[in-house]
């Protein structure tokens, strides 16, 4: 039995969820709260020894870190990159500018590290709006390419999208103004419309 080892508010978590049910991939859910610091218990650390979600238990293996996940999804299952050198190459770009340079220093132990460092001068929010904010508009610039299509690249669902979406989900929690961007806004309403995104929203799998 496949296993998704997540906690749903994850932007990464989230993303393997949304590769998951684009491949009607059946599998059982297992929540690791990070909240409650389940992260850190030894049965997650024997798992993910960097102590974080997803981890993806599938084909006899246990694999970390979702951009790995979504690429190891794709060469056996296919559907996130595409076929081309040149494609793929700006696909994993797009990707990258979310998950290496957005995410992590945007990651809430960073933020919280920054507030108690500096006795809250800098704020969680404040901090989160800043990163969020100038990435995604770099992003945004990225995305005025010919390539672009109605998703990220051309009109099929890639791991650009499935990097995307969370990343504005986490923006629109923080109060960042993604209005403005009309490459972003129109590819996360295109996105937001298929069924098995609207499956794998964080409201959709939060615990009740």
């Amino acid at each position: 039995m496949t296993q998704l080892f997540d906690y749903w508010r994850s932007s990464a978590g989230y993303r393997v969820r949304l590769a998951l049910a684009l491949l009607a991939e059946d599998h059982s859910a297992v929540p690791v709260d990070l909240v409650k610091a389940e992260q850190t218990t030894p049965a997650n650390l024997a798992r993910n020894p960097q102590g974080l979600v997803p981890t993806l238990e599938i084909d006899g293996l246990s694999l970390t870190q979702s951009l790995a996940i979504i690429e190891y999804l794709n060469d056996t299952r296919g559907g996130f990159l595409p076929a081309d050198p040149v494609g793929r190459a700006r696909v994993r770009a797009l990707s990258y500018a979310v998950a290496m340079e957005i995410h992590p220093i945007c990651n809430l132990r960073v933020g919280r590290y920054v507030e108690a460092q500096t006795g809250g001068a800098l704020t969680m929010q404040g901090w989160q709006q800043k990163f969020i904010g100038e990435g995604l508009a770099a992003l945004e610039q990225m995305l005025d390419h010919p390539a672009t299509g109605r998703f990220c690249h051309g009109d099929t669902v890639t791991m650009a999208d499935l990097c995307l979406l969370p990343q504005v989900y986490n923006a629109n929690r923080w109060g960042v103004d993604v209005t403005s961007l009309s490459h972003i806004s129109r590819i996360v309403a295109e996105l937001a419309a298929i069924p098995a995104f609207a499956a794998a929203h964080p409201d959709a799998v939060r615990p009740k």
